[in-house]
């Protein structure tokens, strides 16, 4: 994996303490998101923005018109500053840490425990988008893109994803993952319409066939490989490298998918095992040098790795 700008994370606030100091217009956005979120927001301002006033107004929040106090940072998991200059954020940093939480301070990032993405709200599935503050417009950019791909619909099938879960509990890991690759394609087939009962009963006596798939390396570069190798790769359950193929290649696929590295190329007992797999309904792909054509894996499907 490439190095990470930053660990993107979700936290749960629902019913946890944020506590939020500032008054101006970037402090009545966070405040609006955090009580989203359901944190139990405290709220500091000497001299609070209209915006902020009607922000609280319509949540029903609390403004302490006066300036923060550390005892106020007591019991909080996150603490958020607008603040005035970096004298006033340096002292706001130290108590929040102090007092165990993480801390945010707008638009002063070398004071920051963490960051607010572009967020992509579909709700129950969110969605975050950060470029480290390198290029926030981009960010938005590509939140735009993905809200066009993902339109506002999506929340009834999410909201289902989430219901149905605990039904699901009884099968077993292998089954359930052909299930939610079988509700993603049915979700997006029928955004026109909320999930029914059918919809998952459907789901739940429906089995996925297993697939074996040959993905050609080419010339072993990243930039040079099919859309359809990359879709293969992704799709995967289990990674076989048969063969002398570069590793990083390796990333292009799922992080949670088990791998296994041949670089004497596979044998029988591994080619024995992994029609065990397909059979049992999992998705196969061995990389290959070269092109995947010609490969010694009999009836597997070819996603060359080079455009022909």
């Amino acid at each position: 994996m490439n190095r990470l700008a930053n660990l993107p994370v979700f936290l749960r606030l629902a019913g946890a303490k944020a506590v939020l100091a500032g008054g101006g217009e970037p402090a009545a956005w966070k405040a609006e998101l955090l009580a989203a979120a359901g944190a139990h927001l405290h709220l500091f301002a000497p001299d609070p923005c209209e915006r902020l006033r009607d922000v609280a107004e319509r949540l029903g929040l609390a403004i302490h018109e006066r300036a923060w106090r550390e005892a106020d940072l007591e019991g909080a998991l996150i603490a958020l500053l607008e603040a005035p200059d970096e004298t006033e954020a340096t002292r706001f940093r130290a108590a929040a840490r102090a007092a165990g939480a993480l801390v945010n301070v707008i638009d002063r990032p070398k004071f920051c425990d963490f960051s607010f993405g572009s967020i992509v709200e579909r709700s129950p599935l969110v969605i975050a988008v950060s470029t480290d503050g390198a290029a926030p417009v981009f960010a938005q950019a590509v939140r735009a893109r993905i809200e066009a791909m993902f339109p506002d619909a999506l929340r009834a099938w999410a909201e289902a994803a989430r219901a149905w879960r605990p039904r699901l509990a009884g099968f077993d890991q292998g089954r359930r993952r052909a299930i939610w690759l079988d509700f993603a394609d049915r979700a997006f087939a029928c955004l026109d319409r909320a999930p029914d009962e059918a919809d998952f009963a459907a789901l739940s006596q429906a089995r996925r066939p297993g697939r074996f798939i040959v993905v050609g390396t080419g010339a072993g570069r990243e930039e040079d490989m099919t859309l359809r190798a990359v879709r293969a790769l992704q799709a995967a359950d289990h990674v076989i490298m048969d063969g002398p193929v570069p590793a990083r290649l390796r990333d292009l696929g799922r992080r949670e998918a088990s791998f296994e590295a041949c670089p004497e190329g596979a044998g029988p007992a591994v080619r024995a095992a992994a029609a065990e797999r397909v059979e049992s309904g999992e998705t196969v792909v061995a990389v290959v040098p070269g092109d995947g054509r010609g490969t010694a894996w009999e009836g597997a499907e070819i996603a060359p790795g080079v455009s022909p």
